[in-house]
């Protein structure tokens, strides 16, 4: 089960490098990452019909906006909840056990979002659903950092990521083809993806690093003397995040996310909706929309893909930091512009694929630039701390966005277009950040 690689000469040479093993984790975790990007892709795409007919078929922009943002709030507070919770875990009984668990959670709550009978157990359903995928990705990040620690760890981390972009892909495929049928099959066939990843991940074992760290803390609980150094080692994870060594990073990791964050979830719950309103306004709605609106999402998925896929190679060339702030920058200019500069959907398919690459290709950073902040036995809590952190002040987003959606007139665009300008929370961190390029990771 080796973990590192020989480099070969040429700048894709060293994929032929990897190990069974290697290429095994890096499968698992992507896909796993691609279902949590299909499951809120096909949230945001069925959120208007769905409350539309939960609300008695007569729901105004107001109270969708409304109920909507709420939805939207109690799923990435389930996602917050359940990466913190399940990272902590995983530093301690391993990064595979807790992620097939995380994997059963997304597989179960997805298909019963479909059999929901009213607002209440919408929202019961979509928080517990938001528990497994906010496990998954945690879990995943510091899986592959730790598997590919020494074979060329960016450029692999953000391809993995891919799986977000591909997520929104597959589905907006879903909804063109079953949405016309209806939204709660939409639901159900989202359960899919999730069988198909939890028979691939069987048999697979724990990263060499994640070993080595399970080892010492059990020869130190059973050992007489232990420095002050060991007893730090083996006190509650989550309290070594505040600790004087690792505190101020816990910060900067907390402020990076932060700011990624609230430029894209407020998008992802509210862009299919947009684009409906841009549709009606030229005279296409209801399941004559629905393909288009879906072509849409496709595209800002495919624009995500190569973001995401590009950034760990930008991130060996010029250094993490820069990269960030890049991708930080496209978000606001290209987001800016889809939502206050384009007054119809005729552009929308040309903008959407550029706004995708830059708001999602960022959270390659999460996957690259956190691991290379924190030691291996703390690195699991910290990802998800970082991320979850963020995602609670970040649930309020699109709540915030849908409630400002009546003072704007009933126009979701600019009250998203508020949302995005909080990119910059993530330029700030950078600049207090450290740069990591080059540096072996954290042991």
């Amino acid at each position: 089960m080796g973990e590192t690689a020989q480099a070969a000469t040429g700048p894709l040479s060293f994929v032929r490098s990897f190990t069974r093993y290697q290429w095994m984790v890096f499968l698992v975790v992507w896909l796993g990452w691609t279902l949590d990007g299909t499951d809120f892709g096909l949230f945001s795409l069925v959120l208007r019909p769905a409350l539309t007919e939960l609300m008695g078929g007569h729901a105004t922009v107001a109270q969708i906006g409304r109920v909507g943002g709420l939805l939207a709030m109690v799923s990435l507070l389930g996602w917050a909840l359940g990466g913190f919770f399940f990272g902590v875990i995983a530093d301690y009984i391993g990064r595979v056990r807790a992620l097939a668990l995380s994997i059963a959670i997304v597989a179960v709550f997805t298909g019963l979002q479909g059999f929901a009978q009213n607002t209440t157990e919408f929202g019961i359903l979509r928080f517990l659903t938001g528990v497994g995928t906010g496990a998954e990705i945690v879990i995943g990040i510091p899986l592959v950092a730790e598997v590919f620690a020494d074979s060329q760890r960016a450029k692999v981390l953000g391809v993995m990521m891919t799986g977000g972009g591909l997520g929104t892909l597959i589905g907006g495929q879903i909804y063109a083809l079953v949405g016309p049928y209806g939204w709660r099959y939409v639901m159900f066939t989202g359960v899919l993806p999730a069988v198909v990843l939890l028979l691939i991940r069987r048999g697979m074992a724990e990263p060499e690093r994640f070993e080595v760290v399970r080892a010492r803390r059990r020869a130190l609980r059973t050992a007489r003397h232990v420095s002050d150094d060991d007893k730090l080692f083996l006190s509650f994870v989550p309290m070594q995040l505040f600790s004087r060594q690792l505190r101020y990073w816990t910060f900067v990791g907390v402020l990076f996310c932060l700011g990624t964050l609230l430029a894209i979830w407020t998008s992802n719950i509210w862009l299919p909706t947009i684009q409906g309103q841009m549709l009606a306004k030229q005279g296409i709605t209801g399941s004559a929309a629905a393909p288009l609106v879906g072509y849409g999402m496709m595209l800002w998925g495919l624009g995500g893909i190569c973001g995401y896929a590009a950034f760990g190679f930008i991130a060996d060339v010029f250094g993490r930091r820069p990269t960030v702030v890049f991708y930080n920058l496209g978000t606001l200019v290209a987001g800016l512009y889809l939502y206050l500069g384009l007054h119809d959907w005729t552009l929308y398919p040309y903008v959407l694929p550029v706004f995708g690459f830059f708001v999602f290709g960022v959270f390659s950073g999460h996957a690259v630039y956190l691991p290379e902040l924190f030691p291996t036995h703390v690195r699991a809590t910290a990802v998800s701390f970082c991320n979850g952190s963020g995602r609670v002040i970040t649930s309020f987003g699109p709540l915030v966005a849908g409630l400002l959606a009546e003072p704007f007139g009933g126009d979701f665009a600019k009250a998203t277009a508020f949302m995005t300008g909080f990119a910059l929370l993530s330029i700030v961190a950078m600049a207090l950040g450290r740069e990591t390029r080059n540096e072996d990771l954290p042991r």
